[in-house]
């Protein structure tokens, strides 16, 4: 029988547990404005990334100002009149002591003072006041990230209470991934996370690995609708392959094997006494090897038990294949091309009957008093009746 085989190889190889989820920003805001105005301009490109602190919009800041000028304008009149007010507690203060002018005057004067004072603190507050809403006019980022499309055009009239805002900021440089994982794998999860920090992949359409990262932490709960417990994962993210709100499946490393058994998830079969491979001995025969799978996925297999590292096992061509019976090896040669039509050499006409190798094309004998065949004047021969 011919067969195709691979050898037993010695890999390392990681445990995976995979789910599926959402791409999540590591922090999301909405730029809103914190006082009423005229928007003035709007200072970012969409979808640039922008720097902690980097001016997103301004707003008129007249009015405010004004304000603010005003409250320190008062602060300053309290203040000079505090000064005056203590001159006149000193010259009130000494007169009592010397008899020369009643004590109850010094005591008001003092209660003067000390309302002035509180009046001077109450103008301070109302400046910070000010201020703080003068530089509501200008909208910084709070943090460094990417900004989306404008929600509003300058001269635009904006509120406080505005839902909409004017630009929503999202960092992606980290960003995270928040996937779910069937209940029964949290005690192997939070195994792997104790140990260190779990190593996590997310996958493209194609199972190729998208992007690698970390595992940060475990949720407090699990959904008792789903039977689900969220995990999340925190990715650099430098190239941006990932993006908020994607859609992904996502995996997360819970062990390795180390020095493994690897064979393809091909050469494993099943039978009624568990899983086997037929492996090839020395003189060309398929043997059947009772094995342990550890772990298999669509590509391969490891093997606990069974084989050796560096035997050889068939992966195609198992249709008549059992124990014992000899086999032939066509390597990298896929089967179908091996025994899917007979060799020209091989190849037995049903007319012509069986024939010896290399010899004369056979011919049907005549019988006893048949005459030979007559030729036509085209050379060729009149068919026997």
């Amino acid at each position: 029988m011919p067969v195709t085989v691979e050898p037993v190889r010695t890999d390392t190889v990681p445990v995976f547990r995979e789910g599926i989820g959402n791409v999540q920003a590591l922090y999301s805001v909405t730029a809103h404005s914190q006082i009423d105005g005229r928007l003035t301009s709007v200072d970012f490109t969409e979808g640039e990334i922008v720097r902690k602190g980097a001016v997103l919009a301004r707003i008129d800041p007249v009015v405010y100002q004004a304000q603010y000028d005003q409250a320190v304008a008062k602060k300053a009149q309290d203040v000079a009149t505090l000064a005056n007010a203590r001159l006149d507690l000193q010259r009130y203060v000494s007169l009592a002591k010397t008899n020369a002018g009643p004590q109850q005057q010094a005591d008001q004067q003092a209660a003067t003072v000390a309302q002035l004072e509180a009046q001077v603190k109450s103008d301070q507050a109302a400046i910070e006041n000010a201020k703080a809403y003068l530089d509501y006019c200008v909208i910084f980022a709070p943090f460094e990230g990417r900004v989306g499309l404008r929600q509003v055009d300058p001269g635009n009239v904006v509120h406080a209470a505005d839902s909409n805002g004017i630009v929503l900021l999202t960092q992606i440089r980290p960003i995270t991934v928040v996937f779910t994982l069937p209940q029964r794998d949290l005690p192997t999860v939070a195994a792997a996370l104790a140990r260190g920090k779990a190593a996590v992949q997310v996958l493209d359409s194609n199972r190729g690995v998208l992007a690698s990262g970390t595992l940060q932490t475990i949720d407090n709960q699990i959904d008792v609708t789903t039977g689900t417990i969220k995990l999340k994962a925190l990715f650099a993210n430098d190239d941006d392959k990932l993006w908020p709100g994607q859609f992904v499946s996502a995996r997360v490393v819970v062990d390795t094997f180390v020095d493994a058994k690897v064979v393809p998830a091909a050469a494993i079969r099943r039978g009624p006494n568990g899983t086997f491979v037929y492996a090839v001995d020395a003189e060309s025969r398929a043997v059947v090897r009772p094995v342990e799978v550890l772990l298999e996925d669509e590509a391969r297999a490891v093997i606990g038990r069974g084989i050796d590292s560096g035997a050889t096992v068939v992966t195609v061509g198992f249709a008549q294949l059992a124990d014992r019976r000899p086999v032939q090896i066509v390597a990298g040669e896929p089967l179908a091309k091996t025994s899917a039509s007979p060799s020209p050499e091989a190849a037995v006409s049903e007319d012509e009957g069986p024939r010896a190798r290399g010899s004369e094309p056979h011919k049907r004998r005549r019988k006893d008093g048949e005459p030979p065949p007559q030729r036509r004047k085209d050379g060729t021969r009149e068919a026997q009746q």
